[in-house]
């Protein structure tokens, strides 16, 4: 028997997804007999949009839960915009930084370190692993997937096998895994949680970016491919996750000058700890040889003294 596509699956859980792009992470909203909820918000300067998004789909019908898989700002960017639209959403968050949201620590946050905005926004309650939730019509269980952020949560569905893998698992690889950054090990958390998707056994996978997609198969070995060049070679992923920083940024800006984006890396604490600390020249060359190589990929362009996204 021919499995379902994606646009049968997605009807079966009461499913639409918001395909957003990079610089916000990609909506899920989840309608049914149950209680209509929305997974992930997308990145702050994004509400807007994330709003259109939601208030387009719903109509009438008021959200009452919201949910982040991780608290990356390109995830719960749009939180404070939907709790102000709707005065009784419960939003719900992984374990580990309630307190800093609670006591709103961008530090904590990595909102600081990673250069990046996000509005602060209220929590009600958490997501711990180990426990299932209804959203809409069906039961979603909730597993914890360390490794690109120590505090990351994904969704499955078990009757449709559909998983929610926010950063985990894209189709072409995963997201930056950040406690590397800070001198944690975390490549071997990203391998167990590989482990954890490919024993769920999901037939459809709804990334934090990109298409939803069902080669999960494939998905699986490519990012195992991806993470075992960067165990071997963890200054590799060190220079890609500066480059994804600094195209991030970019996404937002859209142009900048050379020099403030230079002062922009310096007062970026996960770009300033790799950069040299010796002379104006020598920084300027480090960031001119990323630009370089990120212009030689398509992702920017240069301009005389100008970076242009692209």
């Amino acid at each position: 028997m021919e499995a379902p596509s994606v646009a049968e699956t997605l009807k079966a859980v009461g499913a639409t997804v918001f395909e957003r792009g990079w610089l916000s992470a990609n909506n899920t909203l989840i309608q049914g007999e149950g209680p209509t909820a929305l997974v992930d918000s997308g990145y702050g300067s994004h509400a807007s949009q994330t709003l259109a998004l939601v208030t387009g789909e719903l109509a009438e019908t008021p959200l009452d839960v919201l949910l982040n898989t991780h608290l990356h700002s390109d995830h719960c960017g749009g939180n404070a915009a939907l709790q102000h639209r709707y005065p009784q959403l419960m939003t719900l968050i992984p374990p580990g930084q309630a307190d800093s949201v609670a006591n709103w620590d961008p530090v904590a946050l990595t909102y600081t370190p990673t250069g990046q905005k996000c509005p602060p926004f209220r929590h009600q309650g958490l997501l711990l692993p180990g426990q299932e939730l209804r959203l809409g019509s069906r039961s979603w269980q909730i597993h914890g997937a360390k490794g690109h952020d120590p505090h990351s949560i994904i969704l499955f569905q078990p009757d449709h096998r559909v998983l929610i893998s926010a950063d985990a698992l894209w189709q072409n690889g995963f997201g930056v895994v950040f406690p590397e950054l800070e001198g944690q090990a975390a490549f071997e958390e990203v391998g167990e949680t590989l482990d954890l998707i490919e024993s769920l056994k999901p037939q459809t996978v709804i990334p934090g970016h990109g298409s939803v997609f069902q080669d999960v198969g494939p998905a699986i070995t490519r990012a195992r491919s991806r993470l075992a060049q960067f165990t071997r070679s963890p200054e590799k992923h060190h220079r890609h996750a500066v480059k994804v920083l600094i195209k991030f940024r970019l996404l937002e800006w859209r142009t900048i000058a050379r020099n403030d984006l230079l002062t922009w890396a310096r007062n970026t604490p996960y770009l300033s700890n790799t950069m040299p600390p010796d002379s104006d020249q020598q920084q300027m060359e480090w960031l001119d040889r990323l630009l370089t190589e990120l212009q030689s990929s398509n992702a920017l362009r240069l301009d005389g003294d100008l970076v242009i996204n692209t």
